[in-house]
């Protein structure tokens, strides 16, 4: 079926979905893998990092159990490596690997926002979705929540892909936005993070108006050109250094 006779038969936003959504149960080691991306968003543990389960299980009050599933499911998404007699590290930010998500995301992005407004899904109920993501960033902005504020990145644009319809396009593209989600944190300890905020509108915006050359240009520089422009080895460099310091200082005393 192509494009536009799908667009026929699914005119206008997604279905309407219930006001309230049941609460889910989550598991230990769902929570385990949050928890773990979260404090890798916020420079806890830094890329190439050696990560310790029993470290792990401890911060987080949890048995080691739950943390070894979650690492695994990490490590098959990417975003954990495991190295014979070296254990697991988060995996390194370098600027090679960091260009080639970065070129994979804009390929899957583009291709799910131009697929959704050619099913009409750029206006009403599925705008309003993906604005009160952006009012979650703001939140998240005013906060100085800088984990929240990389969740909220995350969920605006898995809103966008949802938006196709299609659910191989999502499929793969979450553990790659599960590796931006650490770059998107890391970049907010650098840049004012209202200024992502306002990333997040001018895509909106354009997503809105439909116009392909537009939104095209828009996901090219949210992504590419901001997301390049940080030089996350410095970052990471500086962070790694105030670590040390920090524990330095704490053992003298």
């Amino acid at each position: 079926m192509s494009i536009a006779t799908e667009a026929k038969a699914l005119s206008g936003p997604p279905e309407e979905e219930p006001d309230w959504e049941k609460v889910r149960p989550r598991t230990l080691v769902a929570q385990a893998v949050d928890a773990i991306v979260a404090a890798s968003a916020r420079g806890v543990i830094l890329p190439g990092d050696r990560i310790v389960e029993a470290d792990i299980a401890r911060g987080l009050g949890i048995s080691r159990v739950p943390v070894r599933e979650a690492l695994r499911l990490l490590e098959s998404q990417g975003l954990v490596i495991s190295e014979p007699y070296k254990g697991m590290r988060l995996v390194p930010l370098t600027g090679n690997r960091l260009a080639k998500v970065i070129e994979v995301r804009v390929a899957l992005e583009t291709a799910a926002a131009r697929r959704a407004v050619a099913l009409g899904r750029n206006s009403g109920k599925a705008v309003r979705a993906l604005g009160r993501v952006v009012d979650e960033l703001e939140l998240m902005a005013i906060r100085r929540d800088v984990s929240g504020l990389a969740h909220a990145d995350a969920s605006f644009h898995r809103e966008l892909c949802r938006l196709s319809g299609n659910e191989v396009l999502c499929a793969i593209w979450e553990p790659v936005a599960l590796q931006m989600t650490i770059t998107v944190g890391l970049s907010a300890l650098e840049k004012p993070m209202q200024g992502i905020v306002e990333e997040h509108r001018v895509l909106l915006a354009a997503f809105t108006s439909g116009e392909a050359e537009r939104l095209d240009r828009a996901i090219e520089e949210h992504i590419r050109v901001q997301t390049g422009a940080v030089d996350f080895e410095r970052i990471i460099a500086e962070r790694r250094d105030l670590r040390a310091r920090r524990r330095l200082g704490g053992a003298g005393t």
